[in-house]
């Protein structure tokens, strides 16, 4: 496992502030920022703070943050990049009044997916992106837990892949999402564990 230097990446959208600590990484995102493509609501956002550098095919990347959201759509996570109409974006959304773990991937046009994990609030919450074979696999956890599979999707070979961690405050100023870890490793051995 490798840690990546906060200062390797670039930003898509440079934050509204950001202050690198000895305990990692605080960006504080600008209101309005996101990352959507049309589906259900019709409009494109792509304004998401990413902080990216290349993946490649075969290796995996993980985003360690504090889960302290209080406000709609709050986020924050792991961002994958091909370009404007292609990438994915997976980790704890604050949706409807409770923190959920999620997907967004976006082909073009978005969809969404989330399933509520209220009991991670406030704790310290890990998004892995594994990409091989064609595909990417998106696994969360909660502390030292087991690893929760959060979706699987495909990312064709050969794709000039961009990674890192993100977060997007859609509806208020002053979201600030506090990154303790950003890693690369081998890619996942398979899609199911043991």
């Amino acid at each position: 496992m490798t840690d990546v230097a906060w200062t390797e990446g670039r930003w898509t959208t440079e934050p509204e502030q950001t202050r690198v600590a000895e305990n990692g990484l605080f960006v504080t995102a600008k209101e309005g920022s996101d990352a959507w493509r049309t589906t259900s609501y019709g409009f494109i956002h792509d304004t998401e703070h990413a902080l990216l550098t290349p993946l490649n095919e075969g290796r995996a990347v993980e985003v360690t943050f504090r889960a302290d959201f209080s406000s709609q759509f709050d986020q924050a996570g792991v961002f994958l990049k091909i370009d404007d109409e292609n990438w994915i974006k997976a980790g704890i959304e604050h949706s409807d009044g409770q923190d959920s773990l999620g997907a967004v991937v976006t082909r073009g046009e978005s969809d969404w997916s989330l399933s509520p994990v209220p009991e991670w609030s406030g704790r310290i919450v890990t998004t892995r992106a594994s990409w091989s074979a064609g595909a990417v696999t998106i696994r969360a956890r909660a502390d030292d837990e087991p690893w929760r599979l959060v979706r699987v999707a495909p990312l064709r070979s050969g794709a000039a892949v961009h990674a890192g961690p993100f977060c997007c405050a859609p509806t208020r100023a002053g979201l600030t999402v506090h990154f303790l870890g950003w890693r690369t490793t081998a890619a996942d051995e398979s899609l199911h564990p043991g």
